[in-house]
Parts: C-alpha cells; sequence; structure tokens
C-alpha cells in the first residue's frame, strides 16, 4: 500500500514537470513569444522610467532657481514703482523713475520669455531622446523574443466617474490581450540600461512593479 502511494505521488510529480502548462513561463508577458505579438504601456513607461524622471527632476531644479533670479527681478521693478509714488506725477524725478520702469519690465518681460523658451525647448528633448530609448528597448526585446508585432496600449484602470477615462476607454485600439504584455520587460530592460542604441545606465536601482 505504501508502495503504491509512493508511486503514485512521484507520478503525479513527473507529470507536472512534462504539463505544458506548467512548462509555460508565468507573468505578464507569458504567452508574447508564443503569438509573436505583444503590447507596451509606453506612458506607464514614462512614468517609471529612472533616468527619465531624473532628468524632468533635474529641469524642475533649473526651472526653480531661474524662477528665483526673475522674483528677483520682479521685485526690483516694484521697488522702482514704490519710490516713482514719493514724486509728482510730470515732475523730473517721476519722469526719470518712469521711464526705468518701463526699460526694466521690457528686459524683464524679454528674459522670462527666453527663459521658458529655453525649458520648453530642453523638455521637447527629453521627451523626444526618452522616446527614442523605449522605441530601441522595445525593437531589442522583440528581436530578442521573436516578436513580430508590437502594439501600443494603456493599461491604466478606468474611472466610469470620469467622462475623460471612458471615452479613453472605448477608443482604445487594444481591447483585450492574453498576457502578452512586455511593459515590465521593456522597463527593467531600460533601467537597467540593458539595451544597445546609447541607453546610459539609470540613476536608481529602484524598480517599479507592474500594477
Amino acid at each position: 500500500m505504501r508502495t503504491l502511494l509512493l508511486s503514485t505521488i512521484v507520478t503525479a510529480a513527473l507529470a507536472s514537470f512534462s504539463s505544458p502548462a506548467a512548462a509555460q513561463p508565468a507573468g505578464p508577458s507569458a504567452n508574447a513569444s508564443r503569438y509573436g505579438i505583444a503590447v507596451v504601456d509606453v506612458s506607464y513607461i514614462f512614468k517609471n522610467y529612472t533616468q527619465f524622471s531624473g532628468a524632468m527632476e533635474g529641469l524642475k531644479t533649473e526651472m526653480e532657481s531661474a524662477e528665483g533670479q526673475l522674483k528677483g527681478d520682479r521685485d526690483a521693478v516694484q521697488s522702482k514703482e514704490e519710490m516713482r509714488k514719493q514724486y509728482n506725477v510730470g515732475s523730473p524725478e517721476y519722469k526719470q523713475l518712469d521711464e526705468e520702469i518701463a526699460r526694466l519690465k521690457s528686459e524683464f518681460n524679454l528674459k522670462a520669455g527666453r527663459i521658458r523658451r529655453d525649458f520648453l525647448e530642453r523638455e521637447a528633448k527629453v521627451y523626444y531622446q526618452t522616446y527614442l530609448q523605449v522605441s530601441n528597448a522595445v525593437q531589442h526585446y522583440a528581436q530578442q523574443h521573436n516578436i513580430g508585432l508590437v502594439l501600443r496600449f494603456n493599461g491604466d484602470q478606468i474611472d466610469p466617474n470620469q467622462r475623460e477615462d471612458v471615452l479613453r476607454a472605448i477608443n482604445k485600439p487594444v481591447v483585450s490581450q492574453n498576457n502578452i504584455d512586455i511593459t515590465p520587460d521593456v522597463l527593467a530592460l531600460l533601467n537597467r540600461g540593458g539595451a544597445p542604441g546609447g541607453i546610459a545606465p539609470a540613476a536608481s536601482n529602484g524598480q517599479p512593479l507592474r500594477r
């Protein structure tokens, strides 16, 4: 009886190891290579790509510093305006301060506009370079795993109370996918700098988990 029970356990164990279902890898991208097709959430990758986040934080810090300088210039204009109130309208002192205030305001507007354009251009370059890196990583992953087609989709949860979310759900091109989401794998590849084509190592080793 004991021998028969042991034989049954061993047989069941061997069957589980040889079963195709057991051999199939688990995870959101488990079927991508099997079907030769995958989906990727580019927006999610942008939000969790450490190199991109670091670059945007750097721009934010620089912008805050520039805003501090502009505040100093703005305070100088306001100080001149307060000083102008001490003089009668039309007096030489009033006219002199009025001209100086006009000049300072013009210089301030030019400086603020130049700084704003500079940051917008730099931000656009960060987005463009990141997009190239993401595209390159997706292509590299697809080639390594024999995937012939990768579609973009959005994996965010839909809030039925938000009109924008509902419209996005209605218009999304991918209605259903069966474990072909390669987003976590591509994100991990990017964050460890493992894809060719100039993807620099990430500044942080933190790896957000795909929800």
